[in-house]
C-alpha cells in the first residue's frame, strides 16, 4: 500500500498568470454572438460571411460541386 504524497504548496501556475487567464475567459463569454444569416444559428468565428459552420459547409460543397460540373461540360 503506497501513502498519498502531501499537496505540494507551491502553485504550478503563477497566481497572477491565473487570474488574468480566468479574465480573459470571462470576456470571451461576453461578446455578443452574430446568428447566421441563413438559418438564425451561431456564427462560425471565421466567417465574414455571417454563416454558422454548417451552412459555411454546404456553401463550400456547393461551389465544389458547380465547379466540377463546369468541368465536365
Amino acid at each position: 500500500m503506497k501513502r498519498k504524497l502531501p499537496p505540494s504548496p507551491d502553485p504550478v501556475v503563477d497566481l497572477k498568470l491565473l487570474e488574468e487567464a480566468k479574465r480573459a475567459i470571462e470576456t470571451d463569454k461576453l461578446k455578443p454572438t452574430a446568428k447566421c444569416t441563413v438559418c438564425g444559428a451561431v456564427c462560425a468565428p471565421n466567417s465574414a460571411e455571417g454563416l454558422c459552420w454548417v451552412c459555411r459547409r454546404l456553401k463550400i460543397s456547393a461551389w465544389r460541386d458547380s465547379d466540377q460540373q463546369s468541368v465536365q461540360e
